[in-house]
């Protein structure tokens, strides 16, 4: 009944300002709200208080979602089977530990070939399965030519997440707290139903963020890439080697070209020469020929 008392009178300053609509509740909700945070932060610090006299300190540790990629060189005729096998090693841990994310492969027919795998590993096995990632591939002849390591600190949005989240729980529930009693106008209880499902609608949202981050942060996105070829070796064969295997898409490109000309020339020519016939044939002949046939 004593919420139900300091809520009343928010809820009439919304009426007040009816023609502001959402303007006016937002800025009732979020004076209810300041209050509830003074008296969350008075009871946080009591209890801060107390673990401080008992000797106790909680100590927040930062939350942090690594990253993890790994690049392998190896025979294009090995890609297949070692993207499987790394896909195997995933499937073997567990989905509490290790889940496939995505699997590509593109290029399989000719000499050059490539694929990528993307996972999802448990933050603290990633380190230890990015080793026995690269002991697979060594036993096929592959060859690992880049490692990359990357971190984001998430710890802030999280705990600003949580923050919002339990402020707005508690303004619902004073809000519900004056729905349950009744006690109002009939328009003040629409007002404070219409609050509710807003703050309801915001709180879901802040809870995905939430469950988006922290599972960021308890598993780690490993991505894995596969190539065949060899490294350059000098300035010298590289163009060597670039114009070689350039060869036979230059000789496709040229037959392309003739393909088109010939689709394109042949009817056209066809049509040119029908027109050339027809004005010979109806050409006029000229004076002096026709006389010099008289006097012949």
């Amino acid at each position: 009944m004593r919420h139900a008392a300091f809520a009343l009178p928010f809820l009439a300053l919304i009426l007040a300002s009816c023609d502001n609509g959402q303007n006016a509740v937002y800025e009732a909700t979020e004076s209810i709200t300041a209050m509830d945070v003074a008296d969350e932060a008075a009871a946080e610090a009591a209890a801060n208080a107390e673990t401080a006299a008992g000797g106790e300190i909680a100590v927040a540790l930062p939350r942090i979602a690594y990253g993890y990629s790994f690049g392998f060189r190896l025979p294009a005729d090995k890609i297949a089977p070692i993207q499987r096998a790394h896909a195997d090693l995933c499937d073997a841990q567990g989905p509490q530990t290790c889940r496939i994310l995505d699997m590509r492969q593109s290029g399989m027919e000719g000499e050059y070939s490539s694929g990528s795998l993307t996972l999802a590993v448990a933050a603290p096995q990633a380190r230890a399965f990015g080793a026995k990632l690269g002991q697979l591939a060594g036993k096929e002849g592959g060859t690992q030519i880049s490692s990359t390591i990357s971190g984001e600190d998430l710890s802030k949005q999280i705990v600003d997440t949580e923050a919002r989240i339990k402020a707005r729980t508690i303004l619902r529930d004073r809000l519900l707290e004056v729905l349950q009693t009744r006690r109002g106008t009939v328009a003040e209880l629409v007002e404070a139903e219409r609050a509710v499902a807003r703050v309801n609608e915001e709180i879901d949202q802040a809870q995905s963020w939430l469950a988006e981050m922290r599972g960021r942060v308890d598993y780690s996105r490993v991505n894995i890439t596969y190539e065949s070829g060899m490294p350059e070796t000098g300035s010298f064969a590289s163009p060597v080697r670039e114009a070689i295997s350039s060869v036979s898409g230059i000789l496709g490109s040229m037959l392309a070209a003739a393909i088109i000309l010939l689709t394109i020339g042949i009817p056209l020519g066809l049509v040119g020469l029908g027109i050339w016939r027809l004005v010979q044939r109806f050409r006029p002949v000229p004076k002096l020929a026709s006389e010099h046939a008289k006097t012949d």
